[in-house]
């Protein structure tokens, strides 16, 4: 019996083709799931790599709900053209406490990834506010509204414990002091010695949106955007090193 008679005999007989579909579906699942039983950690450890803080994580929030994943990516690919651009191709660790993950599937606005510290809070607020008196060309539709609108602070405990059931490791330290250390990162006059003791000492402290009369939602969001792509030091990373070769 030649090959292709073989071939039409499965063709025609449907029970014969569902049967050897599934076949050949569960032999490459088992290649590709079993091996993830017998690794600990299918991420690398990269040093600096921490959870968010209660304002960061307020402001990922803000992020979510305005829905700006929707025009800007947080995967930077490793593409000439895109590490020249935006720096660094994008690690797996920088997501391991997303969720969901926001690496986006359109860049009708820049990758964010690495937005960090390249613009000033200022910056980041008239954006925000006007997108176009910074980008003429811009369509980005405006969020002043945030800057008008106090932060709920009465939940970021929850917002953590949640969190911390899908297995971001924030302590019991770190969930009964969220409020407090939520407030501390606003107000660059607060004793922030619990925040740094918890986060680290990269943590970013100050008057997001300028204004000290209250902390609002552009202060989180802000705070959320001068943090992406500041923790991992590529100065001291090392691709190449046997724990990252996996």
């Amino acid at each position: 019996m030649s090959a292709m008679t073989r071939h039409q005999r499965i063709e025609k007989n449907a029970t014969l083709l569902l049967g050897l579909s599934l076949a050949v579906v569960a032999i490459g699942g088992i290649v590709e799931i079993v091996p993830l039983f017998y690794h600990q950690n299918v991420i690398e450890q990269v040093e600096g790599m921490r959870p968010y803080t209660p304002l960061e994580l307020a402001g990922r929030n803000i992020y979510i709900r305005e829905g700006c994943y929707l025009c800007h990516s947080q995967m930077i690919r490793p593409m000439r053209d895109e590490v020249e651009r935006y720096g660094h191709y994008s690690l797996a660790a920088e997501s391991m406490y997303d969720h969901p993950f926001q690496w986006g599937s359109k860049r009708t606005g820049p990758d964010l990834a690495r937005v960090g510290g390249r613009y000033s809070d200022e910056w980041h607020v008239q954006h925000l506010t006007d997108p176009r008196s910074l980008v003429p060309t811009s369509i980005m539709p405006p969020y002043g509204h945030l800057s008008r609108t106090l932060l709920d602070a009465e939940t970021i405990a929850g917002d953590l414990t949640a969190n911390a059931i899908t297995g971001v490791p924030y302590s019991e330290d770190m969930i009964a002091n969220a409020h407090a250390d939520l407030m501390a990162q606003a107000d660059p006059d607060a004793d922030s010695a619990g925040l740094i003791e918890r986060y680290g000492d990269k943590v970013k402290i100050g008057l997001f949106d300028g204004d000290a009369t209250g902390i609002t939602e552009m202060d989180a969001l802000v705070a959320y955007l001068q943090m992406l792509g500041t923790l991992v030091d590529f100065a001291a990373y090392e691709p190449l090193s046997e724990e990252n070769r996996r």
